[in-house]
């Protein structure tokens, strides 16, 4: 069975399903999105949503009878696209019959849309599936103001805010001392066109962290990171590694 509870996601295999792919810029996250510079290379369309070769891929069993996706991972959902776009509001009944299937599995769901949450759903959601954790991107206090009073209000059993790419200095104290935020993801931003992230905002949403003995990861640095009031710019593939030498992640005991 997944180990549930708030540092799970460190003891698990990470993969990915993305059962549909393209997507519509909502926010100012979203202005130089990886998917986005990711197409363009290939002179494909990103505002196209359809569905993708992995649509069932939970579902999908081997010659052997086993399912393709392995029990006790952690399957994030839609990374190329949004769980909650419209496109996707017949689709999504078949996947959650499908997350459904696999309570072996916690998927981790990612969105900017969390307004829609209800479109869809299943009947017997309730309170929420126990192997499903949300997680609303944060980039700015204007998201936040309007993202997280939605996201605190609806009946999810795991929620995750993730504050990438950070595009500048986020109070979200208010929101943390409801204790319903089990995990915190800090990230800057890549890409040639990166606007910059100052370490100093990660460090005070580490602080409040903290505070409230939530989990936090600091993924990466972006390209452009300023710290000490110096702008760094670091390479694509030293990024991640260049947040994880920072040793600022927080797993309470």
């Amino acid at each position: 069975m997944i180990e549930n509870g708030k540092s799970g996601r460190y003891k698990m295999k990470n993969d990915i399903w993305n059962p549909w792919h393209g997507c519509h810029k909502k926010s100012a996250g979203c202005l130089n999105c990886y998917m986005f510079r990711r197409d363009a290379q290939f002179n494909k369309d990103s505002t196209i949503v359809s569905k993708t070769k992995d649509y069932s891929l939970a579902v999908i069993r081997n010659k052997k009878g086993e399912y393709k996706l392995k029990s006790n991972s952690n399957v994030y959902v839609c990374m190329t696209s949004d769980f909650f776009i419209e496109e996707a509001d017949e689709w999504r009944k078949e996947i959650w019959k499908m997350i459904r299937e696999r309570s072996d599995i916690k998927f981790t769901i990612i969105t900017k849309r969390i307004e829609r949450f209800y479109v869809s759903l299943p009947e017997d959601w309730e309170d929420g599936y126990e192997n499903v954790t949300i997680c609303v991107t944060v980039e700015n206090q204007e998201m936040a103001e309007e993202r997280l009073p939605i996201f605190l209000s609806l009946p999810i059993k795991h929620k995750e805010i993730i504050h990438e790419p950070l595009l500048e200095e986020i109070n979200i104290e208010k929101y943390l001392k409801t204790k319903q935020i089990e995990h915190i993801t800090c990230g800057g931003e890549s890409g040639e066109n990166a606007r910059a992230c100052n370490y100093d905002w990660v460090l005070k949403i580490r602080e409040n962290s903290m505070k409230y003995g939530i989990p936090f990861l600091f993924k990466q640095t972006g390209t452009n990171f300023i710290k000490d009031g110096k702008l760094y710019k670091i390479e694509r593939k030293k990024q991640m590694n260049q947040a994880k030498l920072a040793r600022i992640d927080y797993i309470p005991k």
